[in-house]
């Protein structure tokens, strides 16, 4: 296009923008949900929240919210970026010692219905970090608390001592838990959930944590080695040997590999790829 043709393009431009009316067309409002995950007490945990306001209230649910501007320390408002979002709800909502470790964009959910009030799109985000603190209910939440997945029950069902999850967070929870465990296998996540420096072991541990299934110590030391870029020896040792006092493991901290190759399948997998 020639800078004439630009400058009119432009100028009409303008012109529809300033005649644009957002109530031509029928409201729509986007939340974030986050599946925020760790590992206590040797068992994989979500963070869930008991809703203290309707719709819902008195039921479970992920820690989430309206996307919304934020007001800044001059007076000024700031649109929020999604992600932002997701980081503030998790904080609001069951306490600001939590922090993420990794977060990653999860989902999007739209269907008709599955807000009561509106239409409202949410945008699901994933979140994984090692020892993560016990939650501080705030904002608009009566309670929070950590609950073992396998407490779960099947995946229209909250937790073991009552109730369905609100909205459609028992799909959400779903999608996430499968997320992470695919992840597992082709990408270093597994280090998201240990804290550095770390021992072969600590990371199998995650991997049967999530798995949720028993593997082979030899193989897995020899498989994670074997990835270039997976872990890094930090040339040092373990203060003292097992509870039995044997040798000192070896200490690790995470490589530069953003795909792991060759994958770690899970057992299962394994013997369909074969």
């Amino acid at each position: 296009m020639t800078d004439a043709e630009n400058d009119l393009a432009a100028g009409h431009e303008r012109e529809v923008l300033a005649g644009y009316d957002p109530r031509a067309f029928p409201p729509i409002a986007v939340t974030v949900d986050v599946v925020a995950l760790t590992i206590r007490d040797a068992e994989l945990q979500v963070l869930l929240v008991r809703r203290g306001e309707p719709p819902y209230a008195g039921w479970w649910a992920l820690p989430g919210g309206f996307v919304r501007p934020q007001r800044q320390p001059d007076g000024a408002t700031k649109e929020e970026d999604l992600a932002e979002a997701a980081s503030r709800e998790l904080t609001e909502e069951a306490g600001a010692r939590l922090r993420a470790a990794h977060l990653e964009q999860l989902g999007t959910y739209g269907t008709p219905g599955r807000d009561p009030r509106m239409r409202v799109v949410s945008v699901a985000y994933l979140a994984f970090s090692p020892e993560m603190p016990d939650p501080t209910p705030g904002s608009d939440a009566a309670d929070a608390r950590w609950v073992p997945v396998t407490t779960l029950g099947p995946s229209e069902t909250g937790p073991a001592e009552g109730g369905q999850l609100a909205f459609d967070h028992a799909r959400i929870l779903a999608d996430g838990l499968d997320r992470a465990r695919s992840k597992l296998e082709y990408t270093p996540l597994a280090t998201a959930f240990v804290t550095e420096p770390f021992t072969i072991s600590e990371l199998r541990e995650v991997y049967e944590t999530v798995w949720g299934e028993k593997l082979h110590a030899g193989n897995f030391h020899r498989k994670v080695l074997s990835v270039p870029g997976f872990v890094e020896s930090t040339g040092e040792t373990t203060q003292a040997g097992g509870p039995r006092g044997g040798p000192r493991a070896r200490l690790y901290r995470r490589g530069d590999a953003r795909l792991l190759h060759p994958a770690l399948l899970r057992p299962g997998q394994e013997e369909e790829v074969r």
